[in-house]
């Protein structure tokens, strides 16, 4: 069994011992699809993760040398909103009690309004989740 099917029917059944049998049951017939939608989540944290140590880098620059290119500046800022609103769409899952539920939702409102919620590692997916769509269902 490779490593990706053992790890995943250890999380299931991790899953079934907390009560969440029809959650599990869900990522098992959908494994595939919810296999590669964990892979491409964690690509794009750590896409996420490199901008973030090239944006530390720019900040470090600026804190010794005083000044940044305006190509440096953009990319800086966009590093931070990213972090801004990771944090401000982790805040919920805290504090506000079935928030995982409504989170897909308020997102898809947010972009029909023009409003772009989550981090561009993760906006950028749309093209990878089209592929990984179209690779699911020709293993299906």
């Amino acid at each position: 069994m490779p490593k990706t099917e053992n790890w995943l029917n250890e999380e299931l059944k991790r899953l079934e011992n907390k009560g969440w049998n029809e959650f599990a049951d869900k990522l098992r017939s959908n494994k595939t699809k919810s296999v590669d939608a964990i892979h491409l989540f964690f690509e794009n944290l750590g896409q996420e993760a490199r901008e973030t140590h090239v944006a530390s880098k720019i900040m470090l620059k600026y804190v010794r040398e005083g000044k940044i290119s305006r190509e440096e500046e953009k990319e800086l800022r966009t590093q931070v909103f990213d972090i801004l609103k990771a944090v401000g769409l982790g805040v919920p899952f805290v504090f506000i009690p079935g928030s995982t539920l409504l989170m897909p939702f308020l997102i898809k409102l947010a972009k029909k309004k023009g409003i772009h919620l989550l981090p561009t590692a993760f906006d950028g997916s749309k093209s990878k989740n089209k592929a990984l769509d179209d690779k699911s269902e020709s293993k299906n």
